[in-house]
């Protein structure tokens, strides 16, 4: 392995769990994901990939895998479930973590997506007990559906998917 791709694997290691990152914490704090995060994490992932030496049909798998879930996402946001952001984020995410990775991704992600609803929940309800005590039913009530930054679920499914990645290889010490 050459230093080139060992280092360009230590920097995708790092790169793309701190734009995931970023993506969530944005979503948390405006319930918007820029497109200039999403930009840079797809174009980002091609020249990683090449760096570090990536066979030519494993970056295939990858870019399927990041084709199927934008589909996906948007079936999903289709549905009201999820947002757009959220539907591009999906797919950047596949695209960098590809096939079986995507697995444990998903997995985390909906466990991260339920604890952040069952909190999210937890503080509507709350807040919601404090505004019957200060306004009419109705008003307190009007906010029945709280919105969710599903973007910081993904990112902490990403995060903890990484090291079953393909990247955790092509960032190994070489022999």
């Amino acid at each position: 392995m050459s230093f080139a791709a060992y280092a360009g694997g230590q920097v995708a290691i790092a790169l793309f769990p701190i734009l995931m990152m970023g993506a969530g914490a944005v979503d948390v704090m405006t319930m918007r994901i820029p497109n200039r995060l999403i930009v840079a994490l797809a174009t980002l992932f091609v020249p990683f990939a090449v760096v570090t030496g990536m066979p030519l049909w494993l970056l295939g798998l990858h870019a399927g895998t990041g084709a199927v879930l934008l589909l996906v996402g948007f079936g999903l946001f289709s549905l009201g479930w999820i947002g757009g952001g959220d539907a591009k984020l999906l797919a950047a995410a596949g695209l960098w973590l590809g096939f079986p990775c995507v697995l444990p991704f998903i997995l985390f992600s909906a466990v991260a997506g339920g604890l952040l609803a069952a909190a999210v929940g937890i503080w509507f309800t709350l807040t919601a007990e404090a505004s019957l005590n200060s306004a009419t039913l109705g008003n307190a009530l009007a906010p029945m559906r709280p919105d969710l930054p599903y973007g910081f679920a993904l990112a902490t499914g990403a995060i903890l998917a990484v090291p079953f990645s393909w990247w955790m290889s092509a960032a190994s010490i070489p022999a």
